[in-house]
């Protein structure tokens, strides 16, 4: 029997609850081995993002092909890049290793507020990484700044940005609805043929630090083990919904804490 393997592409969070950590929890929750390549170590906690150290781009290159030459990866799942030269460095990589599915969460701005990508470096990600997403995860504001339009209102308006989004070369994308309002949070996955709206109750609670790294890990997880993208999403919902929903279990820090990976453990 294969084991499933999944490859996140992040940076590190000093506090454990996003990035590279929060991917590998996801995987090891959902029952997907996870490999890593770091593209930057931040200093974080709960509160805010204090330094960001980029790592050289030709050691993340170093690091994806370790990877690639030993295991069978089934899925990828690409997170904060920080800068124009590790976007080249992971576009070439990837165009090299062909992986089956790449999933980008296109990074740009902490819970905390603090910004994680360079103001230059969207240009890059929008042209290098997106053509080779099997699906982007944007949060509203992010699939806005994608587009340099107003953040949407309404179904319509972001089923219009999702389809501007595919115009860009990824196949498929799910727009994240927390930052919405209303009772519920809806996601919506848009590809070439249809929408699909996923609807969840919305948790009242502040710890949602790394819920957007998570969902996208999650879905790639589902990849990974051989889902179809619709069933991958489906799942990865269902999972980050009951994490948030557990999330007050923890008292950890002083901020926005993390979410429960392992909600369904303990």
């Amino acid at each position: 029997m294969t084991t499933p393997v999944a490859l996140t592409i992040a940076g590190s969070d000093s506090s454990g609850g996003a990035g590279i950590q929060a991917d590998l929890k996801t995987f090891a929750a959902l029952g997907v081995y996870g490999a890593s390549a770091i593209t930057a170590l931040t200093a974080q906690n709960t509160r805010g993002v204090t330094g960001i150290h980029a790592v050289p781009a030709d050691f993340v290159t170093a690091q994806i092909d370790a990877v690639f030459s030993d295991l069978e990866v089934g899925a990828v799942k690409i997170g904060m890049v920080a800068q124009a030269a590790s976007i080249d460095a992971i576009a070439a990589a990837l165009t090299r290793w062909k992986p089956g599915h790449i999933v980008l969460d296109p990074v740009m701005v902490a819970t905390s507020g603090d910004r994680l990508l360079a103001s230059e470096a969207v240009d890059a990600l929008r042209a290098k990484l997106m053509p080779l997403a099997s699906v982007i995860t944007p949060n509203l504001p992010e699939a806005a700044a994608l587009l340099d339009e107003p953040v949407a209102a309404g179904e319509a308006e972001i089923e219009r940005q999702g389809r501007r989004l595919l115009a860009l070369g990824c196949r498929a994308v799910l727009i994240k609805g927390g930052h919405g309002e209303g009772a519920e949070s809806i996601d919506y996955l848009v590809d070439s043929k249809k929408t699909i709206a996923l609807a969840a109750p919305r948790v009242a609670t502040r710890n949602t630090h790394g819920t957007g790294c998570s969902l996208s890990s999650a879905v790639a997880a589902g990849l990974a083990k051989g889902e179809d993208l619709e069933r991958a999403v489906q799942g990865a919902k269902a999972w980050i919904s009951a994490a948030i929903a557990a999330a007050d279990r923890f008292s950890v820090g002083h901020g926005h804490g993390p979410i429960h990976h392992f909600h369904k453990f303990y």
